[in-house]
């Protein structure tokens, strides 16, 4: 039998979780739904993908997330000649007592949390090199396999693929993030904000806010959030629906989808609205949560025809019809019911 959350527990959750919005909200002003969703996508234990034109913020954002969670923090910035063992490490030479012999001299990946700056700038074979480590949290280097700090968090940023010097990341890449995000620009009222109160542009310095053992008090109250039955039938409907191969789907499904996303997503969606939850001070999932998340869980991960895309078809926009078109509780299920 699972056991709900108290009252208690449900706030001491959300006044942590408060605390790493302020934060974030400090640094990078005007951009509350991009900070709630990487808020959500870390207490999720995930991996963010922050897409936008250079100049919006994302590294300082991501930077800031490592100072604000106490932890170790390292940054790679990926360009076309950086090579995976740049970012893994590898074996050194090393002359001891007179022997020489292979030690492992550990890369920048060896941190809590990382920051892949401008991803999409490496080579797919460089880029290759995170899956290892985004899905079971550990790197293999000459058939020895080293376990990574944790928690253990990927925070990247990319320009948009039509950006002269990119390499889009191939669909295994993509589903090792649990969200992607699109990062907008900001109003002129936020620019006339940074250019009164931050000179050059420099936001403050962020400290961590989370005292020892909180932040793994806070993965366990996530964790303990309940996922009613007819909420994760919805989830379970909602990749289905994604499927053009199946009978019933709706529209834009079938005219623009050429592979739909794996188990892995509703599982994002899942763990995800966990924390949406929590965020929004409730002890179980509601449907309200799976539509906050379902499209960051969910658009990266589905494969558009060609077509689609020369006709500037955006995923997001899919699963924005599926979210509408998908009942919430299923029909055969409430006249079976009745």
């Amino acid at each position: 039998m699972t056991t709900m959350l108290s009252a208690s527990e449900v706030a001491h959750g959300k006044a942590l979780l408060a605390r790493l919005q302020q934060g974030c909200n400090e640094v990078l002003l005007g951009q509350q739904e991009l900070v709630d969703l990487c808020v959500i996508a870390l207490c999720a234990r995930g991996h963010v993908l922050l897409e936008g034109l250079p100049g919006l913020g994302k590294t300082e954002l991501v930077k800031a997330i490592g100072r604000l969670l106490g932890l170790q923090f390292r940054r790679v910035q990926f360009t076309p000649d950086l090579l995976p063992s740049d970012i893994t490490g590898g074996p050194i030479l090393q002359d001891k007592g007179g022997e020489r012999t292979f030690v492992f001299r550990p890369g920048p990946l060896f941190a809590n949390v990382v920051l892949a700056d401008e991803i999409n700038r490496s080579s797919p074979k460089t880029q290759s090199a995170l899956l290892e480590a985004m899905q079971e949290r550990s790197v293999t280097v000459l058939g020895e396999t080293h376990a990574l700090p944790r928690p253990f968090f990927v925070l990247a940023t990319q320009n948009p693929i039509e950006l002269e010097g990119t390499y889009p990341l191939p669909e295994a890449q993509l589903d090792r993030f649990l969200f992607k995000v699109e990062v907008p620009s900001v109003s002129a009222d936020v620019v006339l904000r940074i250019l009164t109160t931050r000179r050059r542009g420099e936001p403050p310095t962020a400290t961590s806010v989370f005292a020892p053992g909180e932040l793994d008090e806070l993965f366990r109250l996530v964790d303990g959030v309940f996922l009613p039955q007819a909420v994760a039938h919805w989830i379970a409907r909602l990749l289905a629906a994604c499927d053009p191969a199946r009978a019933g789907v709706p529209e834009p499904v079938r005219q623009h989808v050429r592979w739909p996303a794996s188990p892995r997503a509703a599982i994002a969606i899942a763990e995800s609205a966990r924390a949406a939850a929590l965020l929004a001070g409730r002890p179980n999932v509601d449907f309200a949560d799976v539509q906050r998340v379902a499209v960051a869980a969910l658009a990266h991960r589905l494969v558009l025809r060609h077509e689609a895309v020369v006709a500037g078809v955006r995923a997001r926009d899919v699963v924005a019809a599926v979210l509408g078109s998908v009942p919430m509780v299923d029909r055969s299920l409430a006249e079976a019911a009745r």
